[in-house]
């Protein structure tokens, strides 16, 4: 009987055993599918889903692949291509740069019917130095070129003008920034890292936020977004979802130089003021009362707080006001800013706020101390040259 009884239970064991060893090759022989599946129908996009589509739809065509080639370091067609090489970021503030061969690449977008583009100043810099060349990649695949017609560094913005276009893609609708929310909606379109035409997302993250930008400014109320952007994305448009445009992105914040979501766009009431004279005049007017501020670190170790009027130009607003920078001969310091209408001024960005929200021929009330005593001094702004105020 017990042997009887091991035998069972050895059979059964090794018939277990077997089935789950062949398991596979009967549900292979069984369930096989050798031809093509059906597609399961998925049923309508979501509203949102909609909206991303149709938003990209409209917008794309308008974003064009810009390429500038520095001078003197001509590039061989056979040559490995810049858009998947080194790059690096920069230093002042996390601007996008890339290519290792000479060449800056970036993203733009059409700015109205005669074909001028928008795109950030760095990414156009090196090739305006020297004769350098720039070339525009539209959606539709076709590679124009394309020559500056203006540049502000204060704004790290730049127009370009396309040549000859088979067709002339839309201009992108216009939004604002002025009524911009933290949390609304965010979509940035571009080529970072050389891919054409891709779509991120995310939220505004926060407003009113400063960048550093050259001629020793810096710029007021920049939108921070967690949309990527990566290099290749400068210059790109940032959307609502209309589609408006309402910043031009042209920064990161990141130790590796790729998206930490952390991005910094110019805002769209800013471009729509400086990009007009750009296309008119070639360069952007300036407000200013006339002065050249002193190193804000200076400052601080000698304990001021305010903007140090180091030199007052002749005939400026300033000097039409008896503002006086410092004594020459003795050294001894003359007036310091540490107000503007209405709003404390502590360093140089707080000064330039004040005067480019209020424009070109405005009037600025100043506070300005010397000697320990604070006086009113009412100025009138005027066009300035880009490295003062």
């Amino acid at each position: 009987m017990p042997d009887r009884f091991v035998r069972i239970a050895l059979g059964v064991t090794l018939g277990l055993l077997i089935a789950f060893v062949a398991q596979p090759y009967i549900l292979a022989f069984l369930y096989s599918v050798e031809s093509p599946r059906a597609v399961t129908a998925r049923g309508d996009l979501s509203a949102a889903e909609r909206t991303t589509v149709d938003l990209f739809a409209r917008a794309s065509p308008s974003v064009v692949h810009v390429f500038a080639q520095a001078a003197a370091r001509g590039q061989a067609l056979m040559d490995p291509d810049d858009e998947f090489g080194q790059f690096g970021q920069e230093e002042d503030g996390g601007r996008q740069q890339q290519g290792g061969s000479g060449t800056q690449t970036g993203t733009g977008f059409v700015w109205d019917a005669a074909g001028h583009v928008v795109t950030n100043n760095h990414v156009v810099e090196a090739a305006t130095k020297g004769g350098g060349s720039i070339s525009a990649r539209l959606s539709s695949g076709e590679v124009v070129s394309a020559r500056v017609v203006g540049t502000a560094k204060s704004y790290d913005l730049a127009v370009l003008q396309l040549g000859r276009v088979a067709k002339m893609p839309p201009p992108l609708a216009l939004g604002t920034s002025a009524d911009l929310k933290v949390g609304q909606a965010a979509f940035a379109i571009g080529n970072p890292f050389g891919l054409d035409h891709t779509l991120t997302t995310g939220v505004i993250s926060a407003l009113q936020r400063r960048l550093p930008t050259q001629e020793g400014r810096e710029l007021s109320g920049v939108i921070q977004t967690d949309a990527a952007i990566n290099p290749g994305n400068s210059g790109g448009p940032l959307l609502d979802s209309a589609g408006r445009l309402i910043g031009v992105n042209t920064a990161i914040y990141s130790p590796s130089g790729a998206s930490a979501g952390i991005g910094f766009a110019v805002p769209v009431d800013v471009v729509n003021r400086v990009v007009p004279d750009l296309i008119r005049n070639g360069r952007v007017r300036n407000p200013g009362i006339g002065i050249i501020a002193g190193q804000e670190a200076t400052a601080a170790r000698l304990g001021i707080d305010g903007v140090v009027v180091v030199r007052v130009l002749p005939g400026s607003p300033a000097a039409q006001a008896g503002i006086a920078g410092i004594d020459s001969r003795s050294g001894d310091i003359g007036d310091v800013i540490v107000g503007a209408n209405g709003r404390p001024v502590h360093r140089l960005a707080d000064l330039t706020a004040v005067v480019e929200e209020a424009g070109l021929d405005k009037p600025v009330n100043l506070l300005v101390e010397r000697d320990g005593r604070v006086r009113s001094v009412r100025v009138t702004t005027t066009d300035v040259a880009q490295s003062r105020l």
